[in-house]
């Protein structure tokens, strides 16, 4: 099948305004000149859209015009290799994203163990930050309750009742193994983070066997300023948070 044919089907089958790259048109390498002819006459064509440097989209038309992709589809080739996770949005974005504060970012992070990324979404700033374990589909999301947890005092606007609440509830909803794998998780974490994890679960009634693992891992003379007040937190002076 001719290259331009091959990638104009290809295209057909990716759903309006996802965004795509020469990765996912299973090109040859010896296909990849005419790739690049074909893509820019489908973009002055209008048929695609350019999002960045070899990233591109099938515009979404509506009555206000056309409409860009959202941040998952435009931030999706970076927070995934070959179809596997690599990646996860923390930070400010995240915390919105979570309810924890109402203020949008100036710029996205992005947490990977190995992979640096910096670009740009439009006109925010993409900026890398190391994640503490290897980013998976399995464990992103835990990730992200103990990114909020270390970044607590810093959240802005912080309603500090309000966001700890909000963390018991995305604890509660995790299953029996979830939540072993956000204790085992958290020993990578500096000593704050395990802390307010250990008074987070126990707060909930989770059993004393399960979050031994976090009680060992610190040392019973340190204190963790919060600023929390037992009403919000009762556990806290189990785990000599003040």
């Amino acid at each position: 099948m001719q290259t331009t044919k091959k990638i104009e089907k290809q295209i057909n089958g990716f759903q309006v305004g996802e965004v795509f790259t020469y990765g996912q048109l299973k090109l040859v390498p010896d296909e990849y000149r005419a790739a690049v002819k074909a893509l820019s006459r489908m973009t002055k064509a209008g048929v695609i859209k350019r999002a960045s440097t070899g990233r591109y989209y099938k515009p979404k038309k509506s009555v206000f015009g056309e409409l860009k992709p959202g941040e998952d589809q435009l931030l999706k080739s970076y927070l995934f290799q070959k179809g596997k996770r690599i990646a996860y949005v923390t930070g400010i974005s995240l915390y919105n994203k979570m309810g924890l504060t109402t203020q949008v970012p100036k710029n996205i992070k992005i947490a990977s163990r190995d992979k640096r990324i910096i670009t740009k979404v439009g006109s925010i700033a993409v900026k890398a930050v190391k994640s503490y374990v290897d980013v998976t589909n399995d464990n992103y999301y835990l990730l992200e309750i103990l990114d909020a947890i270390k970044d607590f005092k810093n959240i802005p606007d912080l309603n500090r009742e309000g966001v700890l609440k909000r963390l018991q509830q995305k604890i509660i909803e995790l299953n029996h193994d979830d939540k072993r794998k956000l204790i085992n998780i958290s020993l990578k974490y500096p000593p704050r983070v395990r802390a307010l994890t250990g008074a987070l679960l126990t707060s909930l009634g989770i059993d004393s066997d399960m979050v031994q693992p976090l009680a060992k891992s610190l040392n019973p003379l340190s204190t963790y300023n919060f600023g929390i007040q037992q009403e919000e937190l009762p556990a806290i002076k189990q785990w000599n948070i003040v």
